[in-house]
This record gives C-alpha cells, sequence and structure tokens, in this order.
C-alpha cells in the first residue's frame, strides 16, 4: 500500500466527521420559518379528503382557487397552533379566506370540540387522519401556512405559527398582491403592501 492511498484513508474519517460536524451546525442556527417548498409556483397536489364536520362530505382540490386564500395546517395536538389560533381569528374578520387542513388528529371529536371552544377561522375544514395531502405538500410539522393564489398556485409557504409580525413582513404583501392580480378588492391598509411587494420591494 503506497503513501498516498495510507494518507487518504487515515483522513477519511476525518472528513466524514467533518462534513456530518458542518451539516449539523448549518441545521442548528437555520431559520425553519425560511423552509422553502418545492410546490411553490406549482399547484396544490391532487387530493380528495371528508370535510372536518360532515365525513359523509368529501372536498378536492377544485375548493382552492377562485380567489386567493391561505391553507393554513394545524391539529389539537400542536402547541403552536394554539398560540396561533387567535390570529387566524382576527385575519378571519378581516375578510382573509382560511382553509383548514387538520393533520394527524385521531380523534374528529376533538378537533371538533378544540374549534368550537376557540372559534374556527376557516371556511372550510379538511380533515387529514392519515397526513398524505400533508406528505404530499412537503409539510414539515404544524403549523404551516401556504399562500395560494386565485389560479390555486401555491405562491409561499410559511412554517411556523401565523402571527402579526410574520403577517405584516412577509404574508399580507403577497396575499394582497394576488388580489391586486386577481382583480379583486384591497384594504386600503394594505393597498402600499401590495404595491410595493409587486414592484419588488418586498422580500418573500
Amino acid at each position: 500500500m503506497n503513501q498516498k492511498l495510507k494518507t487518504l484513508i487515515f483522513l477519511l474519517p476525518l472528513l466524514a466527521f467533518l462534513g456530518l460536524a458542518g451539516f449539523l451546525y448549518s441545521g442548528l442556527f437555520s431559520d425553519p420559518s425560511k423552509l422553502e417548498s418545492v410546490l411553490v409556483g406549482r399547484e396544490v397536489p391532487p387530493f380528495e379528503l371528508p370535510d372536518l364536520y360532515n365525513p359523509d362530505q368529501t372536498h378536492d382540490q377544485s375548493i382552492l382557487g377562485g380567489e386567493p386564500m391561505l391553507l393554513n395546517v394545524w391539529a389539537t395536538w400542536c402547541p403552536t397552533c394554539y398560540a396561533e389560533h387567535t390570529f387566524l381569528n382576527t385575519l378571519r374578520e378581516e375578510g382573509v379566506y382560511i382553509i383548514g387542513l387538520n393533520y394527524k388528529d385521531d380523534s374528529r371529536a376533538a378537533a371538533v370540540n378544540w374549534l368550537q371552544e376557540l372559534d374556527d377561522p376557516y371556511q372550510i375544514n379538511l380533515f387529514d387522519q392519515t397526513g398524505m395531502l400533508a406528505l404530499d405538500l412537503g409539510v414539515y410539522g404544524a403549523p404551516e401556512t401556504y399562500v395560494i393564489d386565485a389560479d390555486g398556485i401555491i405562491l409561499h409557504r410559511h412554517v411556523g405559527d401565523m402571527n402579526e409580525r410574520v403577517w405584516q413582513q412577509t404574508v399580507a404583501p403577497i396575499f394582497y398582491r394576488a388580489r391586486l392580480q386577481a382583480g379583486l378588492s384591497v384594504p386600503e391598509a394594505y393597498r402600499h403592501l401590495a404595491r410595493d411587494s409587486e414592484q419588488g420591494g418586498i422580500d418573500e
């Protein structure tokens, strides 16, 4: 065995360790809310899921589109979902159309009770007990929120809770720009955000 081969064999474990350490270090300091989705710019994958309230009623991808909307992934076992729920109710009161995707809840009744107690911000609630649609979306965990335009195209993915800061700085400009492009009304308070976003002034 020549000297170069011996040196290479000696260095391989060290190089593997350094590579693993670098990967773990980058993950430690990464912001999960910045995770991109490979589906941004594409339609939501086809699905057929039961309604949370009415198991005899099913919904498919035709419910997405017609107007910009949010698709919010939530679950009763998710403490962060509880934390964001009040703000989602606020968005509903402001006229934001939200579809809920209940993710891997074992009990439909528990999910319904949760919404009855905390109020329901969703226009439609999908019951994804097996997590198949969430898997197709590449869901990292609950909660996650997707901005979908009037053509059913995913414009943006946010991982983590939806709150005032995230809404104002990132999601609202994208959402209201989509409404502007669809020829729909935009509240006066958000028109400047929509226009700035359309002109490239908002970092998505």
